[in-house]
């Protein structure tokens, strides 16, 4: 479908790609992978015809339709948001302009036999039909479904866009360019600006009504569920997988290991060659011997080693200054603006030492409720901020409080302390500062530059509460893994507001789900919490059937749930009548151990032994974390036993 032939792209004389060739195919989903600077971005640009190559060519038929979605993007601001997304349709409003002023025409003329009039009949037919072809019936309605499935409430679509932060326009952008239904879509870092709900109704739509997609990303769990095929930009060639990305991490590193004894072995070759032109060379009777062996040095083509980053900078926090044993206690906290109330009702308690995620569709409270806990707003109801807890906040807007007349060395180098002072530019490195980076001024950093030293400012200071909003979104996959490891090793407490799953996973033990004015504490990690959320629509759509009038019974046949649903269903329901026996275990050791240390109580000894007392709390406190686990599984397992029978 595109040809790309021979493409060579130079910057300064020095190569960006060389000589690359390659073909995407109709319904390729293709992820462009590759460090920093590798070219992704360049390549895009050049697919979608915005910028030309140095040499080389981009074959496409020439009706091919291609969208691309930048990083960034010059927005309009001057209609609503439903009015701005049907700018996507504007081809059937010309051709319903057309077709109205030829009827238009027809009604006026009067010269019913010519033939003139006969052909305007034929024009009026043809466009009409092609009217029906292009949906004028029904172009409303995918409007609809696309902005909601991105996160927009229907009483948002006659806002004005302006009202809108620059994030939530990029989305209407991206519903623009998914509804003009191109033959290949060019995405740039969609998932930057949406939630996790929007992310996996964008999965959902690209993998079931997209042409061709290729998409730079840094969330891998994206990339993973949408890509079939992984493209590594590397040293300006480029490396095709017919795989997704993990898969892909696994043949790179068997490919570079090949590629490095092939590497090693030349190098020995040239070491020996070398040493016998340097002994022989100036022996008559080995000079034919000599010349040999110089010409065959000459020939050799030499092998390439792809860059590799061999860093091993291990981010650690400064230990944190131990905080009271809640660091959070919210009660009854609420927020409204007006009329408008963004939640209402919200008790909870982060213990010290926990790490928590904030989830839940844009606008729905978590942003907020970090401003609440930061009291730069005011609320309703308690909220309590624990003993010596020093907080420290990386908010969205972090990158404008810089100082931008120093250089990135010096804005670190401000707040390091102790041995860290040391690994400063090791430090930068990671985060794609590296080299001559490192001494730019703040004030020339690009947004996402300016971010990122924003993040690691803040990392390096000591503190025992973390709040991250939005953390992730200008770190590439490696720099979120060290950015990820250090937070695991951090020993005070978390909070994290993040839409990615991949760096989420494993990091959290409880999840706050913000929604319908609520905020809904689910203790796991985010599958867990994901897992949940699917038995959740479940019970939805049971409740809604058993509300369906007796009329509907013989239709009964057609709302049952299919062969391989009734099979999921069944793996989960074993699933958690596995996790309950564990549970019920767990209890009983517990329980066990309990008894054992209220008996060391009842003795005289015992009773005077401060550390038995403190050792009976930990154990009440996982019984009452274990027996809370329990409840919820038993619910679980009453939902889908529930909705298997009521299927039967």
């Amino acid at each position: 479908m595109i040809s790309i032939e021979a493409l060579t792209v130079e910057f300064g004389g020095n190569p960006l790609f060389d000589n690359v060739t390659y073909v995407i195919n109709k319904r390729d989903r293709i992820a462009l992978v590759g460090k920093n600077g590798a070219g992704k971005t360049t390549m895009l640009k050049i697919i979608a015809g915005l910028q030309a190559p140095t040499s080389g060519s981009v074959n496409k038929p020439r009706d091919l339709s291609i969208g691309y979605l930048p990083q960034q993007m010059q927005l309009n601001d001057t209609r609503t948001v439903m009015q701005e997304t049907e700018q996507a349709f504007a081809h059937i409003f010309e051709l319903q302009a057309r077709v109205d002023r030829m009827n238009e025409e027809l009604a006026t003329r009067t010269d019913y036999e010519s033939d003139d009039y006969q052909e305007l009949i034929e024009r009026v037919s043809t466009a009409t039909e092609q009217l029906t072809l292009a949906g004028s019936n029904n172009y409303q309605a995918e409007i609809e479904r696309t902005l909601t499935g991105l996160g927009f409430m229907r009483s948002d679509f006659d806002r004005p866009t302006a009202e809108f932060s620059g994030g939530w326009r990029m989305r209407i952008e991206l519903a623009k360019l998914l509804l003009q239904r191109h033959d290949v879509l060019l995405l740039d870092e969609p998932t930057n600006h949406l939630d996790i709900e929007s992310i996996q109704w964008l999965e959902n739509f690209l993998e079931t009504r997209a042409g061709a997609v290729i998409l730079v990303s840094h969330d891998r769990a994206f990339i993973d569920n949408v890509t079939t095929r992984t493209i590594e930009i590397s040293l300006g060639r480029i490396y095709d997988y017919q795989v997704n990305y993990s898969k892909y991490v696994v043949l790179r590193q068997e490919r570079l290991e090949q590629q490095m004894r092939a590497y090693e072995n030349q190098q020995k070759q040239i070491q020996d060659t070398e040493a016998f032109i340097e002994r022989f060379r100036y022996k008559a009777t080995k000079a034919v011997q000599v010349q040999s062996r110089i010409k065959q040095l000459d020939k050799i083509e030499r092998i390439e080693v792809d860059e590799i980053d061999n860093s091993h900078i291990s981010l650690r926090f400064p230990p944190a200054p131990r905080s009271g044993d809640y660091p959070i206690i919210a009660d009854g906290v609420g927020k409204s603006y007006g009329s408008h109330t963004v939640f209402s009702d919200a008790t909870f308690t982060i213990k010290r030492g926990e790490k928590v995620a904030f989830v839940g569709k844009n606008g729905e409270g978590k942003s907020t409720l970090v401003k609440c806990i930061m009291s730069e707003i005011p609320y309703d109801g308690t909220l309590k901020i624990g003993h010596n807890v020093k907080i420290g906040y990386f908010a969205q807007n972090q990158a404008s409080l810089l100082d931008t007349t120093v250089t990135v060395f010096d804005t670190i180098d401000r707040v390091a302390v102790g041995d860290i002072r040391t690994k400063i530019r090791d430090i930068l490195g990671a985060f794609m500062f590296g080299g001559e980076a490192a001494d730019k001024k703040v004030s020339v950093l690009s947004g996402g530059e300016k971010t990122r030293l924003a993040m690691i400012r803040l990392l390096l200071e000591p503190v025992n509460l973390l709040i991250l909003d939005e953390p992730t979104n200008h770190l590439d996959m490696r720099t979120k893994d060290i950015l990820k490891k250090a937070i695991k090793e951090f020993d005070g407490t978390v909070i994290v507001v993040s839409h990615d799953r991949e760096f989420l996973d494993g990091l959290v033990e409880k999840v706050y789900e913000f929604g319908g004015g609520r905020i809904k504490e689910h203790l796991g990690g985010i599958y867990d919490f994901l897992e949940k959320k699917k038995i959740e629509s479940l019970r939805e759509l049971e409740v809604s059937t058993k509300q369906q009038p007796k009329a509907a019974e013989e239709k009964k046949s057609d709302n049952k749930i299919s062969y391989e649903e009734r099979k999921e269903l069944a793996r989960r329901i074993k699933k958690a009548e596995r996790a309950i026996a564990t549970i019920e275990e767990e209890i009983s050791n517990i329980e066990y151990a309990i008894d054992v240390v209220e008996g060391k109580l009842a003795t005289p000894e015992g009773a005077s032994d401060m550390q038995l007392y403190e050792e009976h709390s930990t154990l009440k406190k996982q019984l009452d974390e274990a027996m809370s686990r329990w409840e919820q599984a038993t619910e679980e397992l009453d939902v889908l036993n529930t909705t298997i029978k009521s299927d039967s």
